[in-house]
């Protein structure tokens, strides 16, 4: 996914795309069955729609928050929970490994679901995730709603407030991105 790095410190990777940025991703979502096979992903181009997006990291922590606007950055749609492994620096930006499961948050954050369970219990009943990483990726996801409902950061920081400047055009990937190695 090619984004702009809205900020880039030891507390926080803040990184944004807009709705109409064209990314790679794979054909399909994977299921327990395709990630326990080995079997290489195919991998697609697509365009990101309906929102956009500023994603805040903070370095080390096993999930990042999104913000995610309506098209035009015109009203906040929704926060989205993002589990997955911390971020690792590529050549390229970064990468990180999904953990399934997440967590919508409504506008206002005075509701919150957990999303995609089913297929999160899956790849726990075939193995892709051991009972203790299972757990772990649960707790992060609790930690994480403990944080939102006592108002700590990021969710004190009025980043829901942030407005991209007007000039950024969104990024491109650069030729030849699938053969760079990770750092």
């Amino acid at each position: 996914m090619p984004a702009i790095i809205v900020e880039d410190t030891s507390k926080l990777i803040a990184i944004y795309w807009r709705s109409g940025t064209r990314w790679k991703d794979v054909r399909k979502h994977a299921t327990a069955d395709d990630l326990l096979s080995n079997e290489k992903a195919d991998i697609i181009d697509k365009t990101w729609s309906e929102t956009d997006v500023l994603m805040l990291a903070t370095p080390g922590e096993s999930h990042s928050v999104w913000i995610m606007w309506d098209e035009g950055h015109t009203k906040v749609r929704c926060w989205y929970i993002n589990l997955e492994s911390p971020l690792q620096r590529t050549n390229l930006g970064f990468d990180e490994m999904d953990h399934e499961l997440d967590i919508v948050i409504s506008p206002d954050r005075s509701n919150w679901w957990w999303k995609d369970e089913e297929a999160f219990k899956e790849m726990e009943l075939k193995g892709v995730f051991s009972t203790d990483e299972v757990n772990a990726i649960r707790n992060e996801g609790e930690r994480v709603i403990r944080q939102m409902k006592n108002g700590e950061p990021p969710f004190c920081d009025n980043w829901e407030k942030w407005i991209p400047p007007a000039e950024w055009i969104i990024p491109e990937l650069p030729l030849g991105w699938e053969k760079l190695s990770p750092r």
